[in-house]
């Protein structure tokens, strides 16, 4: 009996166990079908995802969920079709949590869609993404382009199970083909919850506005105890000093965060370091018991 998870262009076909389980691929994995070349010859137009709905051509619009969820212009939609959207915004939370609960340790990474192949940058999450298979965790990314394909290849390539969770944008980014389970989702909170509640620890690489806002939101979840202290690695010491050395001699000179807010961060240019953090911190919160209710 075969499982299929279906994340828009990228599928991953787990066989089940007795219990009905699944029993996530290891041994053999060789990437992407050969062959794989995209849209069909022929077609032209753009096309655009919605959830489990594919558009092209006339029928795409530019604007997201997300946009016509949050615009206060469309106040004349909101008692028509706001209690509509609340079952859509469901289905990703089931969506999500099914396609998931069965997930290994995972450690999300985070990271700029703008990099280049070839580049110190890549190098070093496709490094990571190696590592933290060899370590016994699955490797979940935003499923894009840049640091998030580098991450998954170097997990997928080193054997490890490589998760992308993809986001509708005005434009069209897809999921990279190194995804052996991609979830496309239309709402960013709902996205982010999986980053989140499947990971054991967060690795961000140098980012943008993206980037920082899933940084952020880890420090305020870990800082207000909304979730247990897991770790949060920053990677590329160049990229996040000056921001280290803002938070420190102004947000906590100034108190607006604790004197021990900065503890929970790891600043490293060295991926084996950064595995060895993660695996200490968590195997301290376990003995601990620090996932007591």
């Amino acid at each position: 009996m075969t499982n299929t998870v279906d994340g828009g262009r990228t599928e991953a076909t787990l066989s089940t166990g007795p219990d009905d389980a699944p029993v996530w691929p290891s041994e053999g994995r060789t990437g992407p079908a050969e062959g794989r070349t995209g849209p069909a010859e022929g077609r032209t137009g753009p096309e655009r995802h919605r959830g489990p709905v594919t558009l092209r051509r006339d029928a795409t619009r530019l604007s997201t969920a997300d946009q016509r969820l949050l615009d206060s212009r469309l106040r004349a939609d909101w008692k028509t079709k706001d209690a509509w959207r609340a079952l859509r915004i469901l289905s990703e939370f089931v969506e999500g949590f099914d396609s998931l609960a069965d997930l290994p340790t995972a450690v999300s990474v985070f990271g700029s869609a703008r990099v280049k192949r070839g580049t110190p940058e890549w190098e070093m999450a496709e490094s990571l993404g190696g590592a933290l298979a060899r370590a016994g965790y699955a490797v979940i990314t935003g499923g894009g382009p840049g640091v998030m394909a580098a991450a998954n290849k170097g997990a997928a390539e080193a054997g490890g199970l490589s998760v992308g969770l993809g986001i509708e944008l005005p434009f069209e980014q897809g999921l990279n083909e190194w995804c052996d389970i991609g979830i496309d989702f239309r709402y960013f909170f709902a996205r982010k919850t999986m980053f989140v509640k499947y990971a054991q620890a967060f690795v961000v690489l140098p980012g943008g506005f993206g980037t920082m806002d899933e940084l952020f939101e880890a420090l305020t979840l870990v800082q207000t105890g909304k979730v247990t202290r897991f770790p949060v690695v920053l990677m590329g010491s160049a990229y996040w000093q000056g921001l280290v050395d803002w938070m420190r001699d102004t947000m906590a000179a100034n108190g607006r965060i604790g004197p021990n807010d900065l503890d929970l961060l790891c600043v490293t240019d060295d991926v084996a370091e950064a595995i060895r953090h993660i695996v200490a911190v968590d195997a301290a919160l376990y003995d601990g018991g620090g996932l007591s209710d």
